[in-house]
């Protein structure tokens, strides 16, 4: 089975998708098509490498361009001037329009566009001049677009609209005040007597115009952006702003004449305080919006503000502080207490611990000694320490986690395309349902001022903004969630996914197991003492390179046993190995050097047997010829590994098992865990079929392993998750990286994931529930049953209000908490 992805161009709703998807569908050994409408591609699986030629003529057939696959650059452009999800519909639309842009997504939470694009055919600067061109703002692009300058950036935009709202409302408080009180007649409140309305109308009036003006000139933007847009036949959020506010305002000044000119009547027909508070409150909903989305974002400032500006390098014997970004691949670096890691590097001497909390969620601070590696950003707990910079920039472990964790907040879920294709449709629709509305209610009742009203109300109740957020905001929150906690999720899709899954296939080794064989049983015969029985063996096995003489090796140094040097040191090839320590001579290896050289083992035969069961391999030791004990080494368990088995069975997810080991060993390392279905005797190559058999019982699958050796299986499970140590975070066959070798991490990930999603329906119902209910209350429809008129000012609250709440909703993915 071959896949391929192609650049179609040509699209324009959802329509044109789905017609592209039945077409290709309908070849002969097309097993899948899907098109991904916002980004234009088509994903398509088939068994016939003479198939592709096919599938592209069948494209181009009912209409459509297929765009050949080249060499292309992707860019994140940082953009301002977004106000809801036709802005970002719009600019997606304009880049998609640009030869020599493949894919264009842009996310309103983040305010980015990530731009694929060709560049022998187009260059950054003329898809800036593309944006800048249809009204928005390309911020400068860098790799500092870092913590520093993005939350300024923020700060700024915040303060901006906090003061357009504090201005606006200096005025439309008292514009609200002066219009209201004359018709209120149930409570006497204060007015000034040279404003009343029946005696001195064109003042009154024009006091009110005074007051509207400056209202107006804050909430400049709305005009400026709403007209062009709606010029452009894109009309956006703020197009549905400015054409109820002018139609209020224009309405209002043709009765500010008519007074002047002798109709007095006129002064009970001025929506001047209509405008004037619609702008104010939906500039107080865009403060409280952009301190929201800014709070969505802190996970990934945070990262991007861990990393230490100077760095400590040792030159010529001297110590000298100096900027990151002179640090060379190479240098030698110091590092005293409490002071962070600048780059990643092997410690070359000195001892400590540090704190990698950052890149791991791992609250310990981890040993360190010459010869292991640190990473940016960490923290120096206890000690002085020098190391080698090997990896510095773009390539730190946190620079890469940065990156990732960008990429997956600006992709988009499978579940968001929904919300797209109506945002598209959205404002237009808008506008024709006012203009209709308007039109009716004008015919029925002769009243011109009620359907202006009514045009006016579902106009500004209208909000693609909550729409446009309801996703991406989740993602944002969620992935930055997982990676505080050590989980790197890839992008939206694999966020959507990871909750629909019921069963895992976990690696055994380096995944449930250590990955690196240990001493388990120390076990003599004759009252032979362990200690020595230890020391023999590892004095011996020093000098060898098998993996199970290094683990011997190492046990007996665990427990501070002092090493001898052995002589007339002999490795006998796939048997054991025989020398002579202080005078004894020692034979150590499996059953088949004991029965060569005729060393009997009934003594402690049911002991061998009893480890055999446990998965364990008994290297037998002999002295001068007679037994006198078993080492038992194994692969051991990881601590979390029994526990993570046991949340995930609650949760009801089917676990398996698979491995290359026999099935004994097998067996004995999944009843240490619980699990219950084990593949063994799996060849690497192998495992992604074991994979696919899963998934043919109609599971869907995620396959964990250390991301290497997996990686077929890993890129064949519907949810790839790598588990290690955090430094490989770019492991291209994974969807998931677990930067700790936690297996908690797993249903973490899944419990994040379904909080996640369920966060985005809430959202997306909402978003939806309140659009559907809002537009037809402010189009007059209770009213026609005898029930209340929506006042335009009220349509407006409702309308900021709704966006705000989206982004609280999802703020609470914030307390979300792995289960210890």
């Amino acid at each position: 089975m071959e896949s391929q992805v192609l650049s179609i161009r040509g699209m324009t709703c959802a329509a044109c998708a789905q017609r592209v998807e039945r077409s290709v569908r309908k070849l002969s050994g097309v097993s899948q098509a899907n098109v991904n409408l916002a980004s234009e591609k088509l994903f398509v699986e088939y068994n016939e490498s003479a198939l592709l030629a096919s599938i592209k003529d069948a494209v181009v057939g009912i209409g459509y361009e297929v765009v050949e696959k080249s060499a292309n650059a992707s860019v994140t452009i940082p953009i301002g001037g977004m106000t809801c999800a036709a802005c970002s519909q719009r600019i997606e639309k304009a880049l998609g329009k640009l030869d020599g842009v493949e894919s264009a997504s842009v996310n309103l939470a983040t305010e980015k566009a990530s731009v694929s694009y060709n560049p022998k055919v187009i260059r950054v600067s003329a898809i800036k001049e593309a944006i800048e061109k249809i009204g928005y703002k390309a911020l400068d692009i860098s790799r500092t677009d870092s913590a520093d300058a993005d939350r300024e950036r923020k700060r700024k935009e915040i303060r901006t609209l906090w003061t357009k709202f504090t201005i606006s409302a200096v005025f439309a408080l008292p514009l609200l005040y002066i219009a209201m009180v004359p018709m209120i007649s149930v409570v006497r409140l204060p007015f000034p007597p040279g404003l009343n309305p029946m005696r001195w109308p064109l003042v009154y009036a024009l006091v009110e115009l005074i007051l509207v003006i400056p209202v107006i000139a804050v909430g400049y933007r709305f005009y400026t952006v709403g007209f062009k847009a709606l010029w452009q036949r894109s009309p956006n959020m703020d197009s549905l702003i400015a054409i109820g506010t002018t139609a209020a305002v224009a309405y209002s000044c043709w009765n500010v004449w008519q007074i002047a000119i002798g109709g007095i009547g006129s002064v009970e027909s001025l929506y001047f305080e209509t405008a004037g508070v619609i702008i104010t409150l939906i500039l107080l909903g865009k403060s409280l919006e952009a301190v929201s989305k800014g709070r969505t974002g802190e996970a990934i400032k945070k990262l991007m503000g861990l990393a230490p500006k100077t760095a400590f390098i040792i030159q010529d014997g001297q110590e000298k502080e100096i900027p990151i970004e002179e640090v060379e691949i190479g240098d030698v670096l110091a590092v005293k207490p409490g002071g962070k890691i600048p780059v990643d590097g092997t410690i070359i001497s000195g001892r400590t611990a540090i704190d990698e909390s950052m890149l791991t969620g791992e609250s310990m601070p981890v040993d360190k000694k010459a010869g292991d590696p640190v990473y940016a950003a960490s923290l120096n707990t206890n000690g002085t320490v020098q190391f080698r910079a090997e990896k510095i920039g773009s390539d730190t472990a946190l620079a890469q986690i940065i990156k990732l964790v960008e990429e997956a907040q600006g992709s988009k879920a499978p579940i968001a395309q929904l919300a797209d294709i109506v945002s598209g449709y959205f404002v237009p629709i808008v506008c024709i349902i006012a203009v209709l509305a308007g039109i009716s209610w004008f015919i029925a009742t002769r009243d011109l001022e009620f359907s202006l009203t009514i045009f006016i109300s579902v106009l500004v109740i209208a909000c693609p903004c909550a729409l446009g957020l309801a996703t991406p905001t989740a993602i944002m929150v969620g992935t930055g969630k997982g990676a505080e906690n050590g989980i790197l999720i890839k992008g939206g899709e694999a966020l959507e996914t990871a909750h629909k899954i019921n069963a895992i296939a976990f690696d055994k080794t380096g995944t449930i197991t250590e990955g690196k064989p240990a001493v388990t049983d120390v076990l003599t015969a004759d009252g032979y003492d362990p200690d020595l029985l230890l020391k023999l063996a590892a004095s011996a096995e020093k000098n060898s390179e098998h993996p199970l003489g290094q683990a011997i090796v190492l046990g007996a140094q665990d427990k501070g046993i002092e090493l001898v040097s052995a002589d007339n040191f002999e490795a006998l090839a796939g048997r054991g190995i025989e020398a002579r320590i202080d005078g004894f001579a020692v034979l150590a290896g499996n059953r088949k050097l004991m029965d060569e050289r005729s060393v009997s083992l009934k003594d402690l035969e049911e002991e061998s047997d009893k480890l055999a069961e446990e998965g364990k391999t008994p290297m037998y030791v002999a002295v001068n010829g007679k037994l006198s004990g078993i080492i038992a080494v194994a692969d051991t368990v990881k601590k979390s590994s029994k526990s993570a088995i046991e949340i995930l069975h609650k949760m009801g997810i089917q676990v398996a098992m698979i491995t290359g080991d026999n099935k004994k060993t097998a067996g004995a390392i999944a009843k240490q865990v619980g699990i219950d279905r084990i593949l063994s005797e799996v060849l690497p190559q192998d495992k992604s079929n074991e994979v696919k058999k899963l998934q043919g019982e109609g599971l869907k699958v995620a396959m964990v392993g250390d991301g290497i050796n997996d990686a077929p299986a890993l890129a064949q499970a519907d949810i790839g998750i790598a588990i290690g140590s955090g430094t490989d975070v770019a492991m291209e066959s994974a969807d998931i990286v677990l930067m700790r070798s936690d297996l908690k991490d797993v249903p973490t990930a899944i419990n994040l994931s379904k909080k996640t999603i369920r966060n985005i329906k809430q959202n997306l119902f909402w978003a939806f529930g309140y659009n559907v209910i809002g537009i037809p209350i402010a189009a007059g429809v209770l009213h026609l049953f005898g029930g209340p008129l929506l006042n335009p000012i009220f349509a407006a609250a409702a309308m900021s209000l709704s966006s705000v709440s989206v982004l609280t909703n999802a703020l609470r993915l914030k307390r979300f908490k792995a289960e210890k």
